[in-house]
């Protein structure tokens, strides 16, 4: 079953739901902080461009609470080009907490990075070996 939503298409099945949204990253980004949500902005290697991040807590609210997005899922975003020209990865809304962010699907933590509620934490990747 698919259903047509806004420019996305919505993929149902048993075992999960696929998004595709082939607008991501046109247009400006929109933080939602506030309370215990923070955001963090990870200036990128342009080596990377496209590659996906993944934000695993390891202290913190976000790990205390074991949250993930609904679905079960770490937050994970694309590394995209921004003008500039720099390439970043955002993530709009972190729970407060201690992060390892590494390549997905399965390669080492690269960056540590703290998020504080209503705050935007700036971070850099390492260079690209």
């Amino acid at each position: 079953m698919a259903i047509r939503t806004d420019g996305g298409l919505l993929v149902k099945d048993t075992s999960q739901t696929v998004e595709d949204n082939s607008h991501a990253g046109d247009g400006p980004v929109v933080l939602d902080i506030g309370g215990d949500i923070g955001a963090l902005i990870v200036t990128m290697p342009a080596a990377l461009a496209g590659a996906e991040i993944e934000a695993c807590p390891i202290a913190g609210a976000a790990f205390d609470t074991r949250s993930a997005h609904p679905g079960g899922h770490l937050p994970h975003v694309g590394v995209l080009a921004r003008p500039g020209p720099r390439y970043t990865a955002v993530f709009a809304e972190l729970q407060d907490g201690e992060y390892q962010l590494y390549l997905r699907p399965h390669e080492p933590a690269r960056l540590t990075a703290v998020v504080h509620g209503g705050e935007v934490t700036m971070a850099a990747w390492p260079p690209v070996d």
